[in-house]
């Protein structure tokens, strides 16, 4: 098994939530199974060279995760439905995109300074001369798992302000008679900062993945920039490289 010797810890991150991480792999892996007994606290405290109370700590987040469950006298489990926890799976084609967003309610947050621009380096495109701007936060069950802070071309979104006030705004976007000329999307990992942390309800420094979203119209303006900051433990992605290529005849031998 992994483990987390004390040379190993970063100082900046609490221990408890450093253990916790390297337990999540654990189920995340299948490490260790669904119904399956973990480690005891005394082993863990053994294992990771931290006080009992550190252990403790994050056993309970784990649990407050949903991810492993307490039985009086017999240990700590982990729970059966926890493979099924990465739901939200992050699409790679436009058509795709759109379509998993399109029922989304989300849930805006008022922002007393909102920036007027979004960040955008050169080669990503062209400022408009005026945004709006628009954070929400995304919620499935009604559990967040998503933070979306958005920029839109302020013409594009005064024509239809009150869809883009209800709705996703790339779904919006999308059934718009708007010529979009380009559309990417770019991933990285990064961990949640104290203001994500409250708004996801997850412990400061956990797991995200961070989606930005670009938008350009034909004279390469950006019209739509979105970040986007999503819970890692409900995120999946997965690319078919090879669905767009036509088989090969077999040759036929003699």
């Amino acid at each position: 098994m992994q483990k987390l010797q004390s040379s190993d810890r970063r100082g900046k991150i609490p221990a408890y939530i450093q253990v916790a991480a390297a337990l999540r792999r654990r189920i995340e892996t299948g490490e260790w199974q669904p119904s399956e007994k973990i480690s005891t606290l005394e082993e863990l405290e053994e294992e990771f060279r931290v006080a009992r109370v550190t252990v403790r700590q994050a056993v309970d987040l784990l649990e407050r995760e949903g991810l492993v469950k307490r039985q009086q006298g017999r240990g700590t489990f982990v729970n059966d439905t926890v493979n099924d926890k990465r739901w939200l799976k992050l699409e790679t084609a436009w058509e795709s995109v759109v379509e998993s967003i399109r029922d989304n309610v989300p849930k805006f947050i008022k922002v007393a300074n909102p920036p007027r621009f979004p960040r955008l380096p050169e080669e990503e495109g062209n400022l408009a001369d005026e945004y709006a701007f628009l954070r929400s936060v995304q919620l499935k069950d009604g559990v967040p798992y998503g933070v979306a802070s958005v920029h839109i071309a302020k013409p594009v979104f005064e024509r239809e302000r009150e869809r883009f006030l209800k709705h996703p705004g790339l779904s919006v976007l999308a059934d718009m008679d708007v010529h979009i000329a380009q559309a990417h999307q770019t991933l990285v990992i990064g961990t949640a900062d104290p203001e994500i942390a409250d708004l996801l309800q997850v412990s400061l420094s956990a797991p995200t993945a961070e989606v930005r979203w670009v938008v350009l119209d034909d004279t390469d303006t950006a019209i739509y920039v979105a970040d986007i900051t999503y819970r890692a433990d409900c995120i999946r992605m997965s690319i078919d490289f090879f669905e767009q290529r036509t088989p090969k005849t077999r040759r036929k031998t003699a």
